[in-house]
């Protein structure tokens, strides 16, 4: 017997401003944002303004990090018998909320070969660099997340620009984004670009507050040595 359960219905918090932005501080904040900001040129060049596509690919690498820190974090919640403070479970919702991007886009751009095979080998990289990025300097990590989702937010902004402008077709929404963001039946691709926009800049906050929680966890066992 075939069990299929579907992914629960999310709401769009559309109220999120757009334009936050976290100046580097540290010196691992400076790498971090420069590493994005390397990643940032790099889909830019590939992909210039084709958006769909773009969204596929780097949506599969988006969807890696939450299951990453979900992975690490439940383990040492069982290795130091402490509780989580609910982080695992935020992260392995961000994981599926991404991939969510990801199933969705699928059914918008139709990745040709290629781009399934670089999607593989982009995987595989991340994948393995944020494994141990987390393992080893989780703060970073976080703040890689939060400057990673704060360009998603300015491209999928631009993709809006570009879809409203006529240049990309506002094409019917997929039937599994209609589904899944409770949209209504006659949703278009604009819409979709503003639920998953929203859902970027909920994760973006998300994971830099998340540096603010381990840098008072930080200070205050600091204070009480």
């Amino acid at each position: 017997m075939t069990i299929h359960v579907k992914p629960a219905p999310r709401t769009v918090d559309l109220d999120r401003p757009l334009d936050t932005h976290v100046a580097p501080k540290t010196i691992s904040d400076k790498i971090a944002f420069a590493f994005v900001k390397f990643l940032r040129f790099f889909a830019d060049t590939f992909f210039s303004k084709r958006y769909g596509h773009r969204a596929v690919v780097l949506e599969t690498v988006a969807a890696v990090p939450g299951m990453v820190g979900g992975l690490l974090l439940h383990l040492s919640s069982l290795r130091r018998m402490r509780d989580d403070e609910g982080w695992i479970r935020t992260l392995l919702d961000e994981a599926e909320n991404e991939r969510m991007h990801l199933m969705t886009f699928i059914e918008v751009a139709q990745p040709n070969w290629f781009e399934r095979v670089l999607i593989m080998i982009v995987q595989f990289l991340f994948y393995n660099a944020y494994f141990f990025l987390y393992l080893l300097a989780p703060r970073t990590a976080h703040r890689v997340v939060g400057y990673f989702e704060e360009e998603a937010v300015t491209s999928y902004t631009a993709y809006l620009a570009e879809v409203e402008a006529g240049r990309h077709e506002n094409i019917p929404a997929p039937q599994i984004a209609i589904d899944y963001w409770q949209l209504p039946q006659n949703a278009r691709l604009t819409d979709v670009i503003i639920a998953v926009r929203a859902d970027e800049a909920e994760h973006r906050d998300v994971n830099h507050g998340f540096v603010d929680s381990l840098e008072a966890r930080r200070a205050a066992k600091g204070q009480r040595l």
